[in-house]
């Protein structure tokens, strides 16, 4: 098969491979995929780079967690009907050292949730590290029906899906962005959007909840520690994925949710997906032989919107 790989740790045009490794078979209870398309996530290039002292979790890398796809092989056991399924992927790099930047990724059943033949290749590579870490944030801590739900950082990936989700979960949402200038950007069906670049946030945002909101979605816990103060309601949540008294704080990594709370995610994610409650501002697709230069995109940073490779069929 194609694939993209790396041996050693460090900048991407230094350490990215691109040519052909051997096809990948499934073991009992795992499924194989053709890829078509491969979602890049900041935690890919991070673990590329050895962010934070990281070292080699193994030998040989294929990176990527997120990618669409259809089943083509299932290992002894699975069920055979699964085959010519289209599939959205997460977790395939998790733990594991063979990801999606290749034709085929081989990852366990239930990490290949059904993607409805309505929805987009490009949606369900979309949905896998920044959607499950969204449906985390927003329902670690019980349902949020009728909860005023503040999203910080609406316009990156795991906000904006994480106020698609409180909305389509029957919560009014607050989110807020950067500057005035990005708040056209801000769908006003899902959230009433507020920019930190006004004089007054907080009092913005108490305009909309005037009591406090019951949940923070936080992206810049120390930047933004003294608004969420100031607009949390008693008993509120602040779910931090990048106080005082009476607020849980709720520190979030994606690699390490319970194995049930991934599953639920999943469920959620695809139920919301196919009644287009979610969609995903995608920023550039490159090719698989130009890896290289969507990894270094995102790690740019700065920039809106998801980042994808098309695998070649």
């Amino acid at each position: 098969m194609l694939a993209s790989w790396y041996d050693d740790q460090g900048p991407a045009a230094d350490v990215l491979h691109v040519g052909e490794l051997p096809d990948p078979v499934p073991g009992p209870g795992e499924v194989r995929v053709r890829v078509t398309v491969s979602g890049v996530n900041p935690g890919d290039t991070k673990k590329r780079r050895g962010w934070l002292g990281s070292s080699m979790p193994f030998p040989r890398v294929i990176p990527h967690s997120d990618a669409a796809g259809v089943i083509d092989a299932v290992g002894d056991g699975g069920d055979v009907h699964r085959v010519g399924q289209r599939v959205w992927v997460h977790g395939a790099q998790s733990y594991r050292p063979f990801g999606t930047a290749a034709q085929y990724t081989v990852v366990p059943d239930h990490q290949a949730p059904p993607l409805p033949d309505h929805l987009s290749d490009e949606l369900g590579a979309s949905l896998g590290i920044p959607g499950i870490t969204a449906h985390r944030t927003v329902f670690a801590d019980g349902p949020v029906d009728g909860q005023l739900v503040l999203v910080h950082g609406v316009l990156g990936g795991v906000g904006s899906l994480a106020a698609q989700l409180a909305h389509w979960a029957g919560a009014t949402v607050i989110a807020t962005v950067r500057r005035t200038a990005d708040l056209d950007h801000v769908d006003p069906a899902v959230a009433h959007a507020i920019a930190l670049d006004t004089g007054e946030p907080a009092a913005a945002i108490r305009s909309y909840a005037p009591r406090g909101v019951d949940r923070i979605i936080e992206v810049a816990l120390s930047d933004n520690a003294d608004l969420d103060n100031a607009v949390a309601a008693n008993n509120a949540v602040i779910a931090a994925y990048a106080t005082r008294s009476n607020v849980t704080l709720r520190l979030l990594g994606s690699d390490d949710f319970p194995a049930e709370a991934k599953r639920q995610a999943a469920r959620d994610l695809t139920s919301a997906a196919a009644v287009g409650a979610l969609t995903v501002d995608v920023r550039d697709r490159y090719p698989l032989d130009q890896i290289t230069k969507a990894h270094d995109h995102v790690d740019t940073g700065g920039v809106h919107g998801r980042i994808l490779l098309t695998i070649p069929q």
